[in-house]
Formats: structure tokens, sequence, C-alpha cells
């Protein structure tokens, strides 16, 4: 197989959180896959500091003139700074954000939960 997917029998290695399989990449490499689902979970403090910082990067480029929401989901999906002004330190304040954590918080609103 070609592109990193997996190719031969798995190589079973047991671990305290489970199975991991462990397959021959067609690229040399090797792919692991986890039985059991990995979670993830932010505190509410660290939830409200988030929305905080990211209503203050909204209000900076909002005032600069840009599209906020266009701009940061740019900034999420490419991890890329410049998608961010400058304008009140608002590109250093997002960077202190861990983008797995932003987007869980943003998914959680979403849903209401």
């Amino acid at each position: 197989m070609q592109n990193g997917k997996k190719s031969g029998n798995p190589l079973y290695i047991y671990e305290n959180s489970g199975i991991i399989k462990e397959y021959p990449s067609s690229e040399g490499g090797r792919i692991f896959m986890y039985d059991k689902t990995m979670t993830f979970s932010v505190n509410d403090e660290k939830e409200i500091e988030m929305k905080k910082t990211l209503m203050l990067v909204y209000d900076a480029l909002t005032k600069k003139g840009y599209n906020p929401v266009n701009q940061i989901v740019g900034y999420i999906l490419s991890e890329d700074p410049t998608y961010i002004t400058t304008y009140n330190n608002a590109r250093s304040l997002i960077r202190h954000i861990d983008r797995d954590e932003l987007l869980q918080a943003l998914v959680k609103s979403y849903l209401h939960q």
C-alpha cells in the first residue's frame, strides 16, 4: 500500500492503556493504532480565560477592519499567527491558547454543552 497506509498483519503490543496495534508501513515506517478512545478535557477556569482572550482578539480584528471569524478560523486551521493582527497585542495573546483546547471549547459552546 502507499501514502503511509498500513500493510501486512499487525503486531500487538499490550500496555496499561490497552492494546496497541503496530502495522508496518509500505513506506518503511510504522503506524500505530490504539484500541481505546483517547479522551481530552479542559477545565472551566481555562475555558473562561480562553474566552476572554478570544474576545480581545475578536475586538482587535474588528477594529482593524478584518472579518474576525474568518481570521480566527484561518489561524486555528493553519496555526499561522499572521492571520491575527498585532493591534492591541492580539497576535501574542492568541498564541498562548492551545489550539486543541480552543477547538474543544468552541465545539462545546456550539453544541451548548
